[in-house]
């Protein structure tokens, strides 16, 4: 729909017990990259799947960063609250409950973001190679949020420190975190397909469909 904040795509479910999937893509990609991977990781589940409203060289992004890792925080802020508008105006648009994010880098980034600033938008979250995206925040409530943060061991963008204190900051918020580190590198692999598509199929047995 046009009406809504962001260009995106939306695939009916075929399932309506199925839990609805908000598909984020990493620097570069668009709303078509995950949809994939949406129909892989939950093949029932309604899928929504926005483009990033910033352009980096032409390559749509969810937010502004200055250099690689640093992040401009106040657009950070700004664009969070914008997806999580996104997120309300789809869900009447479509008929959706809450749905589970799944991000990719610069998308699981976003999708951090809205859990740190906005707690209720979303169902749950699959954070695919994820940082911190902000310094700070309030303190928020994620009471029993399923969060799956899947980090590489090798990857060359992401510490592991940074990624830990990702997940000490959901687990401190009262989220139920599941944080795996892979012997991969910053690209997607088929083990997060396989992980998250199991761990989407267990989280959603306590996600309230009409949340």
């Amino acid at each position: 729909m046009d009406t809504l904040s962001h260009i995106h795509r939306f695939v009916p479910g075929a399932d309506p017990a199925a839990t609805p999937l908000l598909l984020l893509h990493g620097t570069g990609g668009d709303e078509n990259d995950l949809l994939p991977l949406g129909r892989a990781l939950s093949p029932g589940a309604a899928l929504v799947s926005p483009r990033g409203r910033v352009l980096e060289h032409g390559m749509p992004r969810f937010f502004r960063r200055i250099a690689e890792g640093i992040f401009d925080e106040d657009d950070v802020r700004r664009r969070a609250g914008e997806l999580a508008g996104f997120v309300a105006g789809a869900r009447a648009a479509y008929g959706l409950g809450a749905p589970i994010a799944v991000g990719y880098s610069n998308g699981a980034n976003i999708a951090a973001a809205v859990l740190l600033t906005h707690p209720g938008v979303l169902a749950g979250a699959v954070l695919i190679r994820p940082m911190q995206p902000l310094g700070s925040t309030e303190p928020v409530r994620l009471d029993g949020t399923p969060i799956l943060m899947l980090s590489g061991a090798r990857d060359p963008i992401v510490t592991a420190d940074d990624v830990g204190g990702l997940a000490e900051r959901f687990r401190a918020a009262g989220a139920a975190v599941d944080h795996r580190t892979l012997p991969t590198g910053h690209p997607l692999t088929q083990a997060d397909v396989d992980i998250a598509r199991a761990w989407i199929a267990e989280a959603a047995k306590a996600i309230d469909p009409v949340r």
